[in-house]
């Protein structure tokens, strides 16, 4: 084709790494593993209200714990407090920004102790990311997988939730911006969650996808735009290079 082959959406030192540890992954977790239920932000797979209380919280705990194959009985859910106030920013215009972990990982009396930021009750899809990491850290640090000095444990714990079948959801709470107007007044914040870029979770998930031998999956739809274009570029550059190894 005249406007050339497609590209991988991916740097070559971050396309390594993804895929060696995506089929790492394949081989210390098993094929069923790799072929098992994709979840998707649908009442299918989170049935029931949710309003964001420590109960739908630790609910939601139990829910990933039993998709990911660990017992709830080694989780402990703590709740942190909320930074700022709530009912000042409903009254002044208020810039705010977040980036990084909403949560913390450590071990307290033989239990994984899940540390939660209250706020992430407000945004279901980043608190499905959250907990699916924070339960990776059990699987990779607390089952002794990964020693906990290894420099890329962070990352490598988010690219385990979509080889989990949870990375649509930690692929749109990678980065949310927002602006709400209140009376007079405006507030906008913009959110960026977890160590993968959009373009590193776009093409995890074509990588993902490939391995499932699904070529154009139907849960790709849920991936919010910015990824989903990524994973549509990987899946199309997959594909390509499928054909020209024949």
């Amino acid at each position: 084709m005249w406007w050339g082959s497609p590209q991988c959406p991916v740097r070559p030192v971050e396309q390594r790494w993804i895929e060696q540890n995506l089929n790492w992954m394949a081989g210390e977790f098993g094929a069923e593993r790799l072929r098992g239920r994709v979840l998707l932000p649908t009442e299918e797979d989170f049935p029931g209200a949710y309003e964001g209380s420590s109960a739908d919280v630790e609910a939601l705990v139990g829910r990933l714990c039993r998709h990911m194959g660990v017992d709830p009985a080694r989780i402990e859910v703590e709740h942190e407090a909320r930074d700022g106030d709530p009912d000042l920013e409903a009254h002044v215009p208020v810039l705010s920004s977040f980036s990084g972990a909403a949560g913390h990982y450590r071990e307290r009396g033989g239990r994984a102790v899940v540390a939660i930021r209250a706020d992430m009750a407000e945004r279901p899809m980043a608190l499905v990311a959250t907990v699916a990491h924070e339960l990776g850290h059990v699987l990779l640090l607390g089952d002794g997988r990964v020693d906990p000095e290894r420099e890329d444990h962070e990352p490598l714990t988010d690219l385990l939730t979509v080889f989990f079948g949870l990375g649509v959801f930690s692929a749109n709470a990678a980065f949310d911006y927002s602006r709400q107007i209140r009376g007079e007044y405006v507030r906008t914040s913009s959110f960026r969650l977890g160590y993968l870029t959009e373009p590193m979770y776009g093409y995890a998930l074509a990588v993902y996808a490939r391995m499932r031998g699904e070529e154009a999956p139907g849960w790709a739809r849920y991936v919010e735009p910015n990824p989903r274009a990524f994973l549509k570029r990987g899946l199309r550059y997959l594909a390509a290079s499928r054909t020209s190894t024949r």
